[in-house]
């Protein structure tokens, strides 16, 4: 067992992903000599030369464009977005074309690209560096969507990611970069948990938290600091596919659910997940699901993000609405 930030997981499973394939490469601005700016590709270009961790122009719809090419010649790219707020330049590749091409197809291409994307805020950044894009592309058939929200994961998902035929978004939570646990580095891949199995890390009894990615840490810490009620959380990990079985069990046994994400909660993922939960819970909720996330407007400037991501109070009060139905 090692221990190791979620960064150093990740650098630690492309390492892998590169050791173990000579068709998978790494692409992206500053992933090279720089080590990407949160050194998440730091020695990758140094260990695996100029021709498979590559330096590309700020240029989102190219990098993806020439991903999708190498793709298509068997090769398995790993894209890089800088930050979460520069990938739509690019939503026109991957909508219209990564996702498509395997149906437009009918099965005989597929295209394994793997698109990295720091996600979320909390880091004090500027304007379009703190974004929560994911219900995007979840919206959109033909993707992957995944997010990994501790070491452990971030190690083992960035692998199995790669393996993937389809195309995969994996967002990662910049603000948990630094966030340390042990990583078992030689685990076998059959030890792993499935890429798209929600995981309960929190076991409880009165309600459940749904969360993925930067949230899951914050509803932990609901979770510890509620100590008259036994809260379960969520760590769903794959958004598209989603396990929802995983989630109805738990909802059905707890007979509350509250969802936690950083997006605006307006038409966010939290919306699909309240919907299948009310479909498929029904006669065992004993109050409405209740959603707690960013506000409708834009990302505010860092000053004000604390007011505008969901903290410990804000879950523990949707809790609370919870049992006051």
């Amino acid at each position: 067992m090692t221990t190791l930030t979620l960064g150093k997981a990740m650098n630690e499973g492309l390492r892998k992903a590169l050791e173990n394939d000579p068709k998978v490469l790494v692409m992206g601005e500053d992933v090279g000599k720089l080590g990407g700016v949160f050194r998440v590709t730091d020695g990758l270009q140094k260990d695996f030369g100029e021709e498979r961790v590559i330096d590309t122009p700020l240029a989102e719809s190219g990098i993806v464009g020439t991903a999708i090419g190498l793709a298509l010649r068997g090769y398995r790219p790993i894209v890089e977005i800088q930050f979460d707020g520069f990938v739509f330049p690019a939503a026109d590749q991957i909508i219209t074309q990564l996702a498509k091409m395997r149906m437009r197809s009918l099965g005989a291409l597929s295209l394994p690209v793997v698109i990295r994307i720091p996600c979320g805020g909390g880091i004090g950044a500027v304007e379009h560096h703190s974004e929560s894009p994911e219900a995007y592309f979840t919206h959109t058939p033909g993707l992957r969507v995944v997010t990994c929200s501790n070491p452990v994961d971030a190690y083992t998902m960035i692998q199995q990611s790669v393996l993937s035929p389809d195309p995969v978004i994996f967002f990662e939570p910049k603000r948990r970069y630094w966030d340390k646990a042990e990583v078992d580095v030689e685990s076998a891949p059959s030890d792993w948990t499935p890429l798209h199995q929600a995981r309960i890390v929190h076991p409880g009894e009165h309600a459940t938290l749904l969360a993925y990615g930067p949230s899951v840490k914050t509803c932990l810490e609901a979770a510890a600091a509620d100590e008259g009620r036994s809260l379960e959380v969520i760590d769903l990990r794959s958004l598209s596919p989603l396990d929802i079985d995983t989630v109805v069990e738990s909802v059905n046994r707890t007979g509350r659910c509250v969802v936690v994400h950083e997006a605006p909660v307006f038409n966010g993922f939290g919306a699909e997940l309240a919907a299948r939960i009310t479909e498929r819970c029904f006669y065992r909720l004993e109050s409405p699901v209740l959603r707690v996330g960013g506000f409708s407007t834009p990302y505010p400037p860092s000053r004000n993000e604390d007011d505008y991501l969901p903290d410990l109070d804000r879950i523990l009060d949707a809790v609370d609405r919870t049992f006051a139905w």
